[in-house]
């Protein structure tokens, strides 16, 4: 597999001490020579909308499957539906799939590339006696389903001849009729258990232009149809879908039945856990329900759960990698915590973010034994994991500022930063000792006065007298004054699909997912460019967004440093 540009190489992995179930099954197939012992998975996004992140993991698995078995991964798009379906969203995907770091084989594939081969087979199932055309409205067709334990009954239609069924296929293509008034059925088992099995439509009528097609097409197959034929059409070998498939595998190898040979080639449907992550929505209806209503500014939104989204806010493809890697590949649903994806991120950060001070709620500090009129540049390391990544110069001047936390008037015991009387030491700078606070007229403290300790330069005392704390700060007079965008999450219950009775997902909103602040940050993020990765000292990761400009420096909260949540949720 060649890695895209710009993309860290995926390596192939070593030998595990234990195989998850899928891998089990396709090192089964290798040693049993099934479909010659090649392994081709494919990866089947819908263009109906951004991938989040349970598709991620899906990618994941099915490239990273490619990957470890010496084979490959098809990206083809199920456009069966054009009138939920558009070119923007297969663009998205394909740029979603490149940025996770991971290559299809060959061009991206389309369901639609099959259509007439669909077309064909369809029409050698009803000269089979295995289809028909039915003429059931919704209603009628679901009241003659009949219960999981009791039969269904024929449609009038089941037994129309096959010549008739074959003129109204026909004419079906032709446009003849209207959206509704007739469909394709396969001619299955009405008395089976699995509702699915009970003569399920293969065609409907939809009068849509399609994004590739245009209006060539005016019935469209259904995805139970088009999945398994599509698999066969490519030599898919492992066809890896998400549990509520699994219903639907019957149905899967029904179809395959009719067109494969015995002992040739046949792709296998297997089915695993999808990701269902706290705090989090994942269905592409309710957040397109988000964007539609302006809950978000959009699909790539830093608080959405889609892959763009993260993205924008931050987050890096070897984090979602690497969270995927540990939640691993389950037989039942389960719910992960969403502490899990953000301590991904905090763990991947860590070795790359440069390090800068900014101080998102400034307090003024003058220190006033340092001469008026100077300033000088202290060397800064730029990341402590990395020693490559070398050092940078801050600017330090007589007026600083500090976090306003930083800061007690009247300080608790345990409490090693600024108080009155109190020593700190100022991050690569100074010690400092706070001798007067300044306050306007409502007692609300302006700025702080202190002394500084010139032979502690760097942060060391040569006397070696200790301070308990250290704090961060930027020049007063040269820094950069950013908009920070302060993200978190979007809802503020465990399950947001758990809803209240009577009560609406959108009701569990968190208030304060974004608060835009104006912060100050040291110069050296200046040159930065959109999607550049920070660690501001003490405060959080933070990444230069998209709508900063050459005078306005915005950054997004990716995430905090440490799990804040956590700390709410125990008080």
């Amino acid at each position: 597999m060649t890695q895209h540009m710009n993309q860290p190489p995926i390596e192939t992995k070593e030998k595990k001490e234990s195989l998850n179930f899928i891998e089990q099954i396709i090192e089964e197939d290798i040693r049993n020579d099934k479909n010659g012992g090649k392994v081709l998975t494919r990866f089947p996004p819908e263009p109906n909308g951004y991938l989040h992140i349970g598709h991620a993991k899906s990618i994941c698995l099915n490239f990273g499957l490619g990957i470890n078995y010496n084979g490959s991964t098809n990206l083809r798009f199920d456009d069966t539906n054009p009138a939920k379906e558009d070119i923007e969203y297969v663009d998205s995907i394909q740029e979603d799939v490149k940025w996770l770091g991971f290559k299809w084989n060959n061009e991206p594939l389309y369901a639609s590339d099959y259509f007439d081969k669909l077309y064909d087979l369809a029409v050698e199932l009803i000269k089979k006696g295995k289809a028909y055309i039915c003429e059931q409205s919704p209603e009628e067709m679901a009241a003659y389903k009949g219960t999981p334990t009791q039969p269904g009954k024929p449609s009038p239609w089941r037994d129309r001849p096959v010549e008739e069924s074959l003129d109204l296929f026909a004419r079906m293509k032709n446009g003849e009729f209207e959206e509704g008034t007739k469909m394709l059925r396969a001619k299955i088992d009405l008395a089976s258990p699995n509702m699915h099995m009970r003569d399920p439509i293969m065609y409907r009528i939809k009068k849509a232009d399609h994004h590739r097609t245009g209006k060539k097409w005016c019935i469209y197959p259904m995805y139970d149809y088009a999945h398994g034929q599509s698999d066969y059409f490519e030599g898919i070998t492992h066809s890896i879908c998400t549990l509520e498939f699994e219903v639907h595998r019957p149905l899967y190898d029904w179809f395959l039945d009719q067109m494969v040979e015995p002992g040739g080639y046949r792709p296998r449907q297997i089915e695993f856990a999808r990701l269902n992550l706290s705090y989090t929505i994942m269905s592409k209806r309710k957040l397109l329900r988000l964007v539609q209503e302006k809950h978000v500014s959009g699909w790539d939104d830093p608080r959405m759960p889609t892959i763009s989204g993260y993205r924008r806010r931050g987050y890096t493809p070897e984090s979602i990698r690497n969270f995927a890697e540990r939640i691993g590949v389950a037989k039942r649903d389960n719910l992960i915590d969403v502490s899990l994806l953000e301590f991904s991120v905090r763990e991947d950060l860590n070795k790359k973010a440069l390090r800068v001070m900014g101080v998102l709620n400034p307090l003024k500090v003058v220190i006033t034994n340092y001469p008026e009129g100077k300033s000088e540049q202290l060397d800064a390391i730029n990341n402590p994991e990395d020693q490559s990544m070398g050092t940078r110069k801050v600017s330090f001047a007589r007026e600083i500022f500090i976090e306003k936390d930083d800061f007690l008037e009247e300080a608790p015991k345990n409490f090693f930063r600024l108080s009155p009387g109190n020593e700190v030491r100022l991050r690569y700078a100074y010690f400092i000792k706070c001798t007067d606070v300044v306050k306007d007229a409502n007692g609300q403290i302006t700025e702080l006065h202190c002394t500084y300790d010139p032979a502690t330069k760097g942060g060391n005392a040569p006397d070696g007298r200790k301070v308990k704390g250290t704090i961060h700060w930027v020049d007063a007079s040269n820094h950069v004054n950013a908009e920070v965008r302060l993200y978190d999450r979007l809802f503020n219950v465990e399950e947001p699909d758990e809803a209240e009775e009577g009560k609406d997902f959108l009701s569990h909103i968190n208030p304060d997912s974004l608060k835009v602040i104006r912060a100050f940050v040291e110069k050296a993020v200046e040159t930065g460019k959109p999607g550049d990765k920070y660690q501001f000292e003490r405060m959080g990761y933070f990444c230069i967004d998209k709508d900063a400009a050459p005078n306005n420096v915005v950054f997004n909260r990716t995430v905090t440093l440490k799990d804040t949540w956590a700390k709410i949720a125990n008080k």
